[in-house]
């Protein structure tokens, strides 16, 4: 893994809060959170529930507005003094961002392929291409032989491994993790886990997983906890 002197942070949150609401109803999410993530690192927010963990990951998505501080994603000035810095956000997920969830969230309609093809074509691929792209994925990860299989016939495992093609689409750099592995036994856990160690170092990617699943603790670089919407604190796993 490379040191943080020699390269650029892929996520980088400078003082970065969030509140909703206002007055007696206000609820501070995050509280100046600032964090550095580099490629080929893969780190755990922890933290127990309403701690921000979510909201945080939420942010580095470009999903949920922050109230106030900087973020800089992939090199690029996303947010500053707590204002998106491009209208688009949209495209600047579908370029940077790749989403993996507890649960896969396929389409139920669309085979294995067209569920990870249809990211690509979104992001205006034409037909052909989103369906070599897809196929080359879904191999790469070990599942092409189901390949036109439909969710509901799919082992936990194999849908996993399918939301993580689809996360993948469009190659982007960050790739955040909501509860990736919950769902799955201990065995599927470190599958996933080693998969997602060999595309952070492949494709030179940063990886930033909530979750509470302790076999996998010893899977990540670094480990941070979020009490009441502070990172406090990072430990070296």
């Amino acid at each position: 893994m490379a040191h943080a002197a020699e390269r650029s942070p892929l996520v980088g949150i400078d003082s970065i809060s969030k509140h909703f609401g206002e007055g007696e109803t206000r609820v501070d999410a995050l509280r100046d959170v600032s964090l550095e993530v580099y490629p080929r690192q893969l780190i755990a927010l922890l933290g127990p529930s309403g701690s921000g963990k979510t909201t945080l990951l939420n942010v580095i998505g470009c999903i949920v507005d922050p109230s106030s501080g900087a973020m800089e994603l992939d090199g690029e000035i996303v947010v500053r003094d707590g204002r998106w810095q491009r209208r688009d956000l949209r495209r600047l997920r579908l370029d940077k961002i790749g989403f993996i969830f507890q649960f896969h969230n396929l389409l139920p309609f669309l085979n294995a392929t067209d569920n990870v093809a249809v990211v690509l074509q979104l992001a205006g691929a034409d037909a052909t291409a989103a369906h070599d792209r897809a196929l080359e994925l879904l191999d790469y990860l070990e599942v092409g032989h189901r390949r036109n299989a439909l969710p509901a016939s799919l082992s936990g495992g194999e849908a996993q491994r399918v939301a993580i093609a689809r996360a993948l689409a469009n190659r982007p750099r960050i790739i955040l993790a909501d509860e990736p592995t919950a769902a799955l036994d201990s065995k599927r856990a470190q599958i996933v886990m080693d998969l997602l160690r060999r595309l952070a170092i492949e494709q030179d990617a940063a990886i930033i997983a909530v979750t509470h699943d302790e076999k996998i603790f010893d899977r990540f670089d670094h480990i941070y906890q979020l009490r009441d919407g502070r990172l406090d604190g990072d430990t070296a796993a």
